[in-house]
């Protein structure tokens, strides 16, 4: 598939995409103006202080880890909760994370909030009223127990250094003693310090457990929180710029989906794809729709006609092999526009030297008269009748270069008219009046359409642009297929003057023209353009 299918939704929807980016940065610019910057604290706390000894053991640092996790878990409940705003004075708490730093002892508490005096606060409070919480922490009930406890361990210390020293005097008097018996008393003593010395330290280690100096379950304040200075958000530039792209990529997708449930015919690719008919003629909108079939007359010079042109040299290719004078001009539905462009066609075609009847085989609705601005109190109606002939019901139009035929009244059984072997003769008798013949038929959704295609020459299919559906055109070209009609292409109508499929020339044929022509000249009419025609030739002669 080519880059171009990727890139068509996007051109064609250009608006959408500009105005949802535009809403997108609007929005978040003014839903950001007003949001105040966010500040944040942290408090770091350790636990337990194996860290700090010199040999601590693995199960400390494992149970130390598990025991993180724990306390951060813990500080979010409400004790914790409850017990800071209380000390604070506050009713509520700003947000706040407590998380362990992984594979350490280590646990952060994070306090985010507009004011960062009360960020700094609540996070040192917090972790305050987590040690308070703790085991270890030291609760008015034990106080006298605690100091009974240091006393003891201040006694027992002076002990143990005083027994230290008296094993290292009797130590030190041991070389100087002459008798063994001295000897051996002084060894005896020296071995009863020594297990006084044990004893002394067995109970020094069992009154410190049960201070919080040996504990592993206690908590420590590593860093205070400090003044936050340096606001940590709201990155309002990226949050514009990324609402703008999310708003782009929003509307690119609803692009893609409106021309993915859009099944309008918008190219000649997709016409050739479709229904395997070259696409020889594309047909700009008219700015005058009422007087669409006169479009090419009054403005000969504009990119239009030149469109024109290019579908009449096409026609005439087209029928190289097997000459073509009846062509019946129809299309899937009645808004297509086949009536404009069979008026126009026909113009040209007379504009090109040739002798044209323009017949409105539409009994139903017909339209060419309204576009000429002629009368069709008779017609082909009145011909099939036997009223008239053909002579009689023939319009001249602009000096008898163009002869029109309009539909005459509107009888009650259209389709037993263009199906009779009456129309078969008109049309031979047309043949013998003129060079071609354009008709203006019926849309293929009725039933008469088919029955023309195949009294007809060729038939040349009209598709509106992003108008007619997939479905319409393959029914259409299934319908002709059946009566065996010979189609000669399709005409993609009213395509917007935007498509670079179209006007990839316009910029070289309005150049020094303008859409109307030559600023200093005016448009040649039919006979004009005639005229000149012929005195071209002459000169050649």
């Amino acid at each position: 598939m080519e880059l171009k299918t990727y890139i068509t939704p996007l051109i064609k929807w250009w608006w959408l995409l500009l105005t949802a980016s535009l809403v997108a940065f609007v929005s978040s610019f003014l839903a950001t103006r007003e949001q105040p910057p966010v500040f944040q604290a942290h408090t770091t706390l350790i636990i337990g202080r194996s860290v700090f000894e010199p040999n601590p053991t693995t199960n400390d640092m494992w149970l130390g880890q598990q025991l993180a996790g724990f306390y951060a878990d813990y500080a979010q409940r409400e004790p914790i909760r409850i017990a800071t705003m209380t000390a604070l004075g506050l009713t509520w708490l700003p947000d706040y994370l407590v998380r362990p730093l992984p594979n350490s002892q280590l646990l952060e508490i994070l306090v985010t909030d507009v004011n960062p005096q009360r960020a700094q606060v609540v996070a040192n409070e917090l972790a305050n009223q987590l040690i308070k919480q703790s085991p270890t922490s030291p609760q008015p009930q034990d106080q006298e127990r605690q100091q009974f406890i240091n006393n003891q361990l201040d006694t027992l210390q002076k002990d143990i250094k005083k027994t230290e020293e008296e094993i290292a005097t009797k130590q030190a008097e041991l070389p100087d003693l002459n008798s063994a018996r001295q000897i051996a008393d002084t060894q005896q003593e020296i071995t009863a310090l020594q297990t006084k010395l044990t004893t002394l330290q067995t109970n020094y280690a069992t009154l410190l457990s049960n201070t919080g100096k040996g504990a592993i379950n206690i908590l420590t304040i590593i860093e205070q929180a400090v003044l936050p200075t340096v606001p940590i958000g709201p990155n309002k530039s990226m949050i514009i710029l990324l609402s703008g792209a999310i708003g782009l990529m929003l509307a690119a997708g609803a692009a893609y989906l409106l021309e993915y449930l859009d099944d309008t015919l918008k190219s000649p690719e997709e016409i050739t794809r479709l229904v395997n008919l070259s696409v020889i003629g594309q047909i700009s909108e008219m700015s005058e729709e009422k007087n669409g079939g006169v479009y090419v007359e009054k403005q000969p010079r504009s990119a239009i006609a030149e469109s024109f042109r290019s579908l009449r040299a096409n026609l005439e290719f087209a029928s190289v092999d097997k000459p073509v004078k009846t062509i019946l001009v129809t299309s899937a539905g009645t808004v297509e526009g086949k009536t404009s462009v069979a008026c126009n066609l026909a113009v040209i075609m007379a504009q090109g030297g040739k002798k044209v009847v323009l017949l409105d085989a539409d009994l139903r609705k017909p339209s060419v008269h309204r576009y000429l601005g002629l009368s069709n109190k008779i017609g082909l109606s009145d011909v099939f009748k036997g009223d008239v002939n053909l002579q009689g019901v023939m319009n001249s139009w602009k000096e008898d270069q163009i002869r029109i035929i309009s539909s005459g009244n509107t009888p009650p059984n259209p389709a037993e008219l263009i199906g009779s072997k009456k129309m078969e003769l008109i049309l031979d008798e047309l043949k013998q009046m003129a060079d071609i013949i354009i008709i203006d038929g019926p849309p293929l959704l009725v039933s008469e359409a088919a029955v023309m295609a195949t009294k007809v020459d060729g038939v040349l299919l009209v598709i509106r642009h992003g108008y007619t559906r997939k479905k319409d055109a393959v029914s259409m070209l299934e319908r002709l297929k059946m009566a065996g009609a010979r189609i000669l292409g399709v005409t993609l109508n009213r395509v917007p003057k935007n498509r670079t499929y179209y006007y990839g020339h316009y910029y070289y044929l309005e150049t020094g023209f303008g859409a109307n022509g030559n600023k200093n000249k005016k448009p040649l009419t039919i006979s004009e353009s005639a005229k000149v025609k012929i005195s071209k030739k002459d000169q050649v002669k």
